[in-house]
């Protein structure tokens, strides 16, 4: 899709009020256990363990719509996790990410958000490629396009994009099926956010 195309897309998709504006050791046991967290399973069906351990937690939504949101939260923990520290910011907005677009109660959107945390830490590589090809089987173009944006959103929730949140957005936009240039159209709106740039700019 056209990188203005798919920006038009989300600009349309936006107008119904949503709208972004961004060696694993096991936990013990008491914590996986709460968190609903187990070892990877094998990827039977296209959903992965990732998603159906989410999903599992939004009884209130239809389970398609529950597997959508579970793969969604996941990516944002994805990109968070890639420079191997979640802050709190990071946190925050994937909170209110997920609590907007699932239209979530706090506490609800604060566990799946939880959870997702917990398995990129805990299973990282293993899946990132599989839920992300997993949601863009599913997803139409302008909800890839919302991830995508949702995913340099997060990224910059802490002020500042790192070299290594760059690279893995471009990854999950490629795996989303978006071309550099589509990429760079989506990530030109938090362009001040990069830390290269940044550090230039001193």
């Amino acid at each position: 899709m056209p990188a203005r195309a798919s920006r038009r897309a989300w600009r349309g998709s936006s107008r119904g009020g949503w709208r972004c504006a961004a060696e694993a050791r096991s936990p013990p046991m008491s914590l996986l256990r709460f968190l609903g967290v187990r070892p990877p399973a094998s990827d039977a069906g296209g959903e992965t363990e990732t998603v159906r351990r989410i999903a599992a937690r939004l009884e209130s939504l239809p389970p398609e719509r529950a597997r959508h949101l579970a793969a969604f939260a996941y990516v944002l923990a994805r990109v968070a996790h890639s420079d191997l520290e979640i802050d709190a910011s990071e946190s925050a907005e994937m909170e209110r990410l997920v609590r907007v677009l699932g239209e979530l109660p706090e506490a609800e959107a604060a566990l799946v958000v939880e959870i997702a945390k917990s398995q990129a830490r805990l299973l990282g590589g293993t899946e990132n490629y599989v839920v992300t090809r997993e949601f863009r089987r599913h997803a139409t173009p302008e909800e890839r396009a919302r991830l995508l944006e949702c995913a340099f959103a997060v990224a910059a929730a802490d002020g500042s994009i790192s070299s290594v949140e760059n690279v893995e957005c471009g990854r999950i936009a490629d795996e989303l099926g978006f071309t550099r240039e589509e990429m760079l159209a989506v990530r030109s709106a938090f362009r001040d956010k990069l830390s290269v740039l940044q550090g230039s700019a001193r």
